[in-house]
């Protein structure tokens, strides 16, 4: 009999990536609030079933919670805050209770937040040790999240702190490459803002090693070891799609356009992988020449 898992989030990138390399070996459950939808996304890979249809966790082995709002589409009015927070925060708190009421625990529970509960750090070393976060609205959500997973009781939590995830279909990275194959791509601001990225394959592979591994638990840093300015960065892309680099976008204008959700570009932080390397974990792409290279762009 194949293991279990029931995960949150499936339709998004990571989700469907993991899904694809899980499905070989463990039966899935995908939670969505429209299981027609996720179905025609998905597959026959999975069960498709809204969050409030699910009675217990019984039977689940493994629950993997990447659901939320994405918190860099909009800008961030009161009403899209609040969107961000509910649609992370509710989902796991009615995931938690649904775990500590099961007669039968699974036996993980791995559960998504991001390198933003750091907030803006500037070019400090930042390992999961690190303590002194930031005070703003990205931080806020990611550490008010993380202690609500945590709040799961005799089951192996594990917490996703993921950077911007490279993968050539979704994601940061997809919003990038047009203007940068017009050759109108350009560093932001200083451009000395680090920003932390992990390939995709590696970030489904750390997930997979999360699970098999029943040391594993807290918080972990979903990022190369090697973490990049954003100028290193925009070098990097320039150089991989073949065009030159001559813009800086002002912050100015990021501010004007993006309003206070623009601090997600214009700061970042320099965050490693430390506990992720010392339980065994090996990158595949642990270099940004060779992770862009890897991917179909």
């Amino acid at each position: 009999m194949k293991p279990t898992v029931l995960l949150t989030g499936g339709t998004g990138l990571i989700g469907r990536y993991l899904i694809a390399k899980l499905s070989p070996d463990y039966d899935i459950t995908v939670v969505s609030r429209d299981p027609a939808r996720a179905s025609r996304l998905l597959g026959d890979a999975v069960k498709p079933l809204t969050l409030d249809s699910i009675e217990h966790l019984n039977d689940i082995n493994i629950v993997i919670n990447l659901a939320g709002e994405p918190i860099a589409e909009r800008r961030w009015s009161n009403a899209q805050k609040k969107r961000i927070c509910d649609s992370r925060w509710d989902t796991t708190d009615t995931l938690v209770r649904l775990i500590n009421q099961a007669h039968n625990k699974p036996r993980v529970f791995i559960s998504g937040s991001a390198v933003g509960v750091y907030g803006r750090q500037s070019d400090t070393p930042i390992d999961e040790s690190f303590t002194d976060f930031y005070d703003e609205f990205s931080s806020e959500v990611c550490a008010t999240w993380e202690k609500k997973a945590q709040e799961a009781i005799d089951v192996r939590t594990c917490i996703l702190r993921t950077g911007i995830v490279l993968a050539e279909d979704g994601g940061a990275l997809a919003k990038m490459l047009m203007p940068f194959r017009l050759g109108l791509g350009g560093k932001i601001s200083s451009g000395k803002q680090f920003m932390p990225w992990i390939h995709i394959e590696d970030m489904v592979a750390g997930i997979l090693h999360l699970i098999k591994n029943d040391n594993c638990q807290g918080p972990f840093n979903f990022t190369s070891p090697n973490p990049n300015t954003n100028h290193f960065f925009s070098l990097a892309l320039a150089r991989r799609l073949e065009r030159p680099l001559f813009f800086t976008i002002p912050a100015l204008v990021l501010k004007a356009a993006m309003g206070e959700s623009s601090d997600l570009v214009l700061y970042g932080q320099k965050a490693l992988p430390k506990k992720l390397e010392q339980t065994g974990f090996k990158f595949s792409y642990p270099e940004l020449k060779d992770a862009l290279k890897a991917l179909d762009i």
